[in-house]
């Protein structure tokens, strides 16, 4: 029983569920019409980020970098949740309230400095505000921040756990 609740396989499952859902983002996007905000765009990389810290853990066999991978995901996730609650909060405005639209990200890459595109992304924009589709009464961001909360748990409980299994 404690074999299947290990650190390394853990870490495959969370790899796994991070890579499945950018598929599933892209399926949303390319299928489904469904254009991403700015925030999206950033809540995608932290989903790749923590993927790739994840997968990194499992194929290593090292307990302390193992560790080390639990506490980055962990941060990563943390990070994805911030990125969420401001993505909630934006959808929860009242339309006058919400940020001006921007031009697409294509385009400011052309145009803008890239501290500006950064700001604009992370502070979200007007088209942040939509939401363009919802499971059992939660948007895209509502589960994101599910996801994310759960990925930090878990992981903080792991780097706990590796800590106090190597104090021992």
């Amino acid at each position: 029983m404690v074999a299947l609740l290990s650190a390394r396989r853990f870490h495959g499952f969370v790899a796994l569920v991070s890579f499945v859902l950018l598929l599933v983002a892209f399926y949303m996007e390319y299928q489904m019409g469904l254009e991403p905000c700015p925030l999206c765009m950033l809540q995608r990389v932290v989903f790749f980020c923590v993927g790739l810290v994840s997968l990194v853990s499992f194929v290593l066999s090292s307990e302390r970098l193992r560790k080390w991978c639990a506490w980055k995901a962990a941060v990563l996730s943390l990070i994805g949740a911030a990125l969420a609650v401001r993505h909630l909060y934006l959808q929860s405005l009242p339309f006058d309230e919400l940020p001006a639209c921007l031009p697409g990200l294509s385009y400011m890459f052309e145009v803008f400095p890239w501290q500006e595109i950064a700001q604009a992304m992370i502070m979200g924009t007007g088209e942040c505000g939509d939401v363009v589709w919802t499971f059992l009464g939660l948007s895209i961001p509502g589960w994101t921040l599910v996801i994310f909360a759960a990925m930090a748990l878990a992981n903080i409980v792991i780097a706990l756990q590796i800590g106090k299994k190597a104090a021992h």
